[in-house]
């Protein structure tokens, strides 16, 4: 008999999260504080989380619970008190073209074009690419979003739904290995962040899921149907990571089906749970 022996990646322990070859962010023993008028403020202590490249993680929680602050430590606009990050390798201490940012004001120079709007980002962050190149890239994501069409319009034309994805398209003509997502669609009607979940979706498939991406949302259903993990934080301020819930649904995920599953509903009800203390009037004392 010939016995085989599986050679598993190296594994890192870091208080509690777990890294290996395929992680593509380490947060470790992260604390983040702020000095305020009337003393320090902490926002997050000791959060400790892996994400694996390729996933999509949605962090969720009531306001104030620290989830734009982890989410700004990551994009290296936010300095960790105490702790550290670590994306693709390296100790995050300043922003960087390999994280791609969309915030939930489209953050869009409104004197220039659509067109430009992506030109100019993709021009700093990739200098040394031929301009040809740098147009191919600009024209392939408007056209990934159906915004071809419009690339000489002014933002001040464009609905809100337009202007975000605007904001996702110039996120990925950077190209960056890592998006970030805060609150994206929080200002949009029910039926455009339906459909920009999916235009999301997409995107991450066709870069062949190699782009990790992290959502900071207040909506479940959207939490669910785009993540693989839910990462629900407790209230502020020195908040912390009150549970990590995995998403049982296989991709691709369709909507109109998945809100019968039973997983679905069960998942849906534990992430209510832990967000929510009272359902009723009934509850309220």
């Amino acid at each position: 008999m010939v016995s085989t022996i599986t050679k598993e990646a190296p594994v890192l322990k870091f208080n509690g999260s777990i890294a290996n070859d395929n992680t593509c962010i380490d947060i470790d023993n992260l604390t983040v504080s702020f000095k305020t008028p009337i003393g320090i403020y902490t926002a997050v202590k000791d959060i400790s989380l892996s994400v694996k490249k390729g996933e999509i993680i949605a962090l969720i929680g009531h306001s104030g619970c620290g989830k734009s602050t982890l989410m700004g430590t990551i994009s290296g606009m936010v300095k960790p008190t105490s702790g550290k990050v670590v994306a693709n390798g390296n100790i995050i201490t300043k922003p960087g073209p390999d994280r791609g940012i969309v915030f939930q004001n489209y953050s869009l120079l409104p004197w220039l074009t659509v067109y430009k709007n992506i030109y100019e980002a993709v021009d700093a962050a990739l200098k040394n690419l031929p301009a040809t190149e740098k147009k191919a890239l600009v024209e392939k994501n408007l056209k990934m979003v159906n915004l071809w069409p419009h690339k000489d319009k002014l933002p001040g034309q464009l609905s809100g739904g337009m202007k975000q994805r605007v904001a996702i398209a110039r996120a990925f003509a950077i190209n960056p290995s890592i998006l970030l997502l805060d609150e994206p669609f929080g200002a949009l009607d029910a039926l455009t962040k339906s459909n920009m979940h999916v235009e999301l979706l997409k995107l991450w498939n066709l870069d062949n899921r190699e782009k990790t991406i992290i959502i900071v949302t207040h909506d479940v259903e959207e939490a669910i149907f785009l993540s693989d993990r839910v990462v629900v934080m407790n209230n502020g301020p020195a908040a912390t990571i009150k549970e990590i819930v995995d998403i049982p649904l296989p991709r691709p995920r369709n909507k109109k089906e998945i809100v019968h599953d039973a997983a679905y509903m069960a998942t849906h009800d534990k992430l209510l749970s832990l967000l929510i203390d009272k359902f009723s009037i009934n509850d309220i004392h």
